[in-house]
């Protein structure tokens, strides 16, 4: 067990070192970046639909009150990689960013409860835009660069406990930190220095999030299931700095500062309202489940420091509507490898809120994916493949098109069992 400890900590400490470079998409520009999906491998393989699920040896990270049916000592780690490919109507590209995701870790206790820690992104901030208008023969008259970086992670704990009548409760805390970088820089060919805005700030926060899964049997073999999971109302702080400096305004000297303009400081407040995600599903146990998920929230508040003097983009309420499921043959198959191997596929549609130009941006996409058993085992490789699009060319924004491949490692075993001396 002490062995364990150790490569957790170690996969914590990786976590910490990669969580920056994690996001290649344009709308990362907007608040303090793009919100990830808060949810497992498995979870987003079946459409992001998780909250009606609970096992006995695997994690979900939509329901707290999942926790309190773990059987096995269970610990996760997960990375993967995104490619999008970028439409404005006229030109097209291709960005890819690649991160690890997620660690985390689920403790039974007593055969009723259970905890869950772990490490997770939270927000990914990760883009370069250039903009550039010509003269009449072609030179560049200006040159517009803007560059961001950087995010938000969350560190949890969360608790679950189970009734004996097929009733779990749980809770979580989550605090939230991180630093995002912003970076303007303007050159025009008829002024002598260029000029570039940077600003640097530090987010940090807490939120709370409650659970409750019921799951009664029907008949012998068939189980509903339902899942409402609640994070309550929380604030975030964001503290930075903007400074505006005069710059060399050629391609030898570009970057050399020559004159600090201004420099100052701010400090901004960012509201989640109440978000609830309701769910629920039909299944046999480790044999298969399909269900449905609907996720809601009003808008989000951004004010004070550099959120109220813009105007351009705006948070409208969010919403997610998630359906999938998972196929298992047969877990327990000794002559057929692939019977023990969990399939899984969803479909979701999500109003992200965020509005830019007095244009929704929403989303879509198809996920499926595969848990491979190792050996004999409860442990897996679980694969995730998601194809989506989010959007529109329409009032001069951006079209994406993503392909997100995900790669987690889930690890179970018994943790505290007594020694018996035969």
């Amino acid at each position: 067990m002490i062995k364990d400890i150790i490569v957790i900590a170690i996969l914590f400490i990786s976590t910490l070192s990669f969580s920056q470079a994690t996001n290649s998409s344009p709308y990362s520009l907007f608040g303090i970046g793009d919100q990830t999906h808060l949810k497992t491998v498995e979870e987003i393989a079946m459409g992001q639909m998780g909250g009606a699920l609970n096992s006995e040896y695997q994690l979900s990270f939509t329901n707290p009150a999942s926790v309190g049916s773990l059987n096995y000592t269970t610990y996760v780690f997960s990375g993967g990689n995104k490619t999008n490919f970028v439409n404005d109507g006229e030109n097209t590209g291709t960005s890819s960013a690649a991160a690890l995701s997620y660690i985390a870790l689920g403790i039974p206790i007593r055969g009723n409860q259970g905890l869950l820690m772990g490490l997770q992104l939270n927000t990914a901030v990760g883009y370069t835009l250039i903009d550039q208008r010509f003269g009449e023969d072609g030179e560049i008259l200006e040159f517009d660069r803007y560059y961001g970086n950087g995010g938000t992670n969350r560190v949890f704990l969360g608790y679950g406990y189970k009734f004996p009548f097929d009733l779990s409760v749980g809770a979580e805390i989550d605090y939230i930190f991180g630093g995002i970088d912003n970076n303007v820089l303007n050159r025009r060919s008829d002024v002598q220095l260029a000029t570039q805005q940077i600003t640097d700030s530090n987010v940090k926060g807490t939120s709370v999030k409650l659970g409750v899964h019921y799951g009664p049997k029907i008949n012998e073999d068939l189980r509903v299931k339902f899942g409402l999971a609640t994070d309550l109302k929380s604030t975030l702080k964001e503290r930075g700095d903007v400074r505006l400096f005069s710059i060399l305004n050629s391609d030898s000297g570009l970057g050399i500062s020559v004159d600090t303009l201004t420099s100052t400081e701010y400090t901004s407040t960012i509201v989640a309202p109440l978000k609830t995600a309701v769910s629920a599903g039909i299944g046999e146990d480790n044999k298969w489940f399909v269900g449905a998920e609907y996720t809601f929230q009003n808008a989000l508040e951004f004010s004070g420091g550099i959120y109220d003097d813009l105007d351009f983009y705006r948070y409208d309420n969010f919403s997610n509507i998630s359906v999938g499921g998972f196929f298992t043959p047969n877990m327990n198959s000794i002559s057929s490898y692939f019977n023990r191997v969990t399939y899984r596929a969803g479909f979701n549609y999500q109003k992200t809120g965020l509005v830019v130009n007095d244009t929704d941006i929403n989303e879509y996409g198809i996920s499926f994916g595969v848990s491979l058993p190792i050996g004999l085992k409860l442990s897996n490789v679980n694969l995730g493949f998601e194809l989506g699009k989010r959007g529109t060319t329409d009032n001069n924004l951006v079209e994406e098109q993503f392909f997100n491949f995900r790669l987690s490692l889930s690890l179970n075993d018994k943790w505290f069992r007594k020694q018996k001396i035969y």
